[in-house]
This record gives structure tokens, C-alpha cells and sequence, in this order.
């Protein structure tokens, strides 16, 4: 355990803020967009159900997705706003049960999917000790967040999520400076760079902030990102193979779902290595 995180609490293990797609009405494969490229065999519209969706919900072809054209499908989390959605905000009902409801269902998920997304990240900067000067104010942001989540379907399609995003975010940017602080000699700083296709094999960048780095492609092979800020990284295709995420901070199943790696990859116990590796 890195030596700024505290033993989490009850909760540390954010299970409520992973996909549990049992309790949900197939949101994803039906709200959301998606247009045939190379993660996506067709083109769907918005609120038209994905032609590989069941009438139980389930996907038809989820264990053959990557075979079958669509990897863009094992890269989303949609940190579990799509049980939150279907079983809080909506009470259980189904949009086929009740059609009337369908429309506001899928406007409803995407925003309660950025909200769940903050909710997780505002949970990690909670288990991190070396933040505990900004811990009273996390704590009020995730009591505000989660009481946003649960609020009608109305007021979640109403709320400014940008603007709540850029208040959480300079919280997130404080505890994690916070975090990183421990980490001897000069840390290196990418907030927002272009290192697409960057040549990066067994580069030393351990408490480094890449928040918002673009590392499309980029050779990350056996590098050190042990306590590294990847909040908004973007490392589709990045080559993650023996590399060290020790206490990579912020970092999402989503960006390791995009990212290739290995056995060797090292993970944060939170995450869990992809079934594609």
C-alpha cells in the first residue's frame, strides 16, 4: 500500500459506483450514440436500441463483443448510473414497460453517468491521507454529489454538470498535488499535453501530473507511474505492458479498458486487469 492512502472505509471499495448491469435496463446499449468505425460494427442513434440487445437487457453478443466489431462497448463504464438510473431514479420501471418514460430515462443517464464519475473520484481523494486539509470539503462535495443522484429525473436533466465538474475538479487538483507531495526529486508535469505516439518505453514518471494528457498510442511500456495523476488521461491504444500504476491516482477502469497491457501491468487494487490484456 502506498504509503499516503489510508485503509479504506467500509464503502472503500466503491461497489455502488461500479456497473452492475443485472439491475439495469440496458441504458447503455440504448441511450447512448454510437457511429460504425473501428470500435463500432454499425451506426445507432441515440434512444434506439442497440440490435444486439435482448429483451432481458442483456447483450446478445457480450462475450464475443471485440470479435464482432465493437471493442468501443468493453471500453465504457458507465460507473454505475445505469443501476442507479433504472432502479432510484426510475423506481424499477422498464422503458418497455412504460414507453412514456423512455425519453426522459435516456436523458437522464448520461448526466447521471459524469455524476457518478465525480462521486468516484471524490471517493478516492477520500482514502488518500496526504489530502486530509481538503477531506472536510471532499466530504461535503460527495454528500452534494450523491444527493444530486437521487434527485428527480427533472432536476438531474436541469443541473449544469460543467460547472459542478470545474468546483470538484479544484478539489481533485488539491488532493492530488497533496498525494504526489511525498514523491522525492522533481516531478515531471504533462497536465494536458499532445504525447500521442510518444516514445515513453520505461520512462520515469512516478508522481507525475498527466491530467488531461493526450496518450493516444503512446509506448508506456514498463514505465514508472506509480502515484502518477491520470484524472482525464486519455490512453486508448497505450501500451501499458509491464508498466507500475502503484497508486496511480484517479485512474479509471475505462482508461485500462481502452489501454493495452499485460500480466506484468501493475494495477491499483481497486481496478481489475481487462479480460482483452
Amino acid at each position: 500500500m502506498s504509503p499516503q492512502r489510508e485503509a479504506p472505509a467500509p464503502a472503500g471499495d466503491r461497489q455502488d459506483l461500479r456497473a452492475d448491469c443485472a439491475s439495469c435496463f440496458g441504458l447503455c446499449c440504448v441511450a447512448l450514440p454510437f457511429a460504425r468505425s473501428a470500435d463500432f460494427a454499425a451506426t445507432k442513434p441515440a434512444g434506439q436500441p442497440c440490435s444486439n440487445l435482448r429483451t432481458d437487457f442483456r447483450c446478445g453478443i457480450h462475450e464475443r463483443l471485440r470479435d464482432r466489431g465493437y471493442p468501443g462497448c468493453t471500453v465504457f463504464d458507465c460507473f454505475g448510473a445505469g443501476q442507479k438510473v433504472s432502479q432510484v431514479t426510475f423506481g424499477g420501471t422498464d422503458w418497455r414497460r412504460d414507453p412514456e418514460t423512455a425519453r426522459s430515462m435516456f436523458e437522464v443517464f448520461p448526466v447521471m453517468r459524469q455524476l457518478q464519475e465525480l462521486l468516484w473520484y471524490v471517493t478516492e481523494a477520500l482514502a488518500l491521507a496526504a489530502a486530509r486539509p481538503v477531506h472536510g470539503e471532499l466530504r461535503r462535495a460527495l454528500a452534494r454529489i450523491d444527493g444530486l443522484t437521487r434527485g428527480s429525473a427533472g432536476s438531474i436533466v436541469e443541473l449544469d454538470v460543467n460547472a459542478l465538474r470545474g468546483e470538484v475538479n479544484a478539489l481533485l487538483l488539491r488532493a492530488g498535488e497533496l498525494a504526489r507531495a511525498h514523491v522525492p526529486g522533481r516531478r515531471k508535469n504533462h497536465r494536458g499535453a499532445d504525447l500521442v505516439g510518444a516514445k515513453l518505453s520505461g520512462a520515469d514518471l512516478r508522481g507525475a501530473s498527466l491530467r488531461g494528457a493526450l496518450l493516444v498510442a503512446a509506448d508506456l511500456s514498463g514505465a514508472d507511474l506509480r502515484d502518477a495523476d491520470l484524472i482525464g488521461a486519455d490512453l486508448r491504444d497505450a501500451d501499458l505492458t509491464g508498466a507500475d500504476l502503484t497508486g496511480a491516482l484517479f485512474l479509471t477502469q475505462a482508461q485500462l479498458n481502452a489501454a493495452r497491457g499485460d500480466a506484468a501491468t501493475v494495477l491499483p487494487p481497486a481496478l481489475t486487469r481487462p479480460a482483452h490484456w
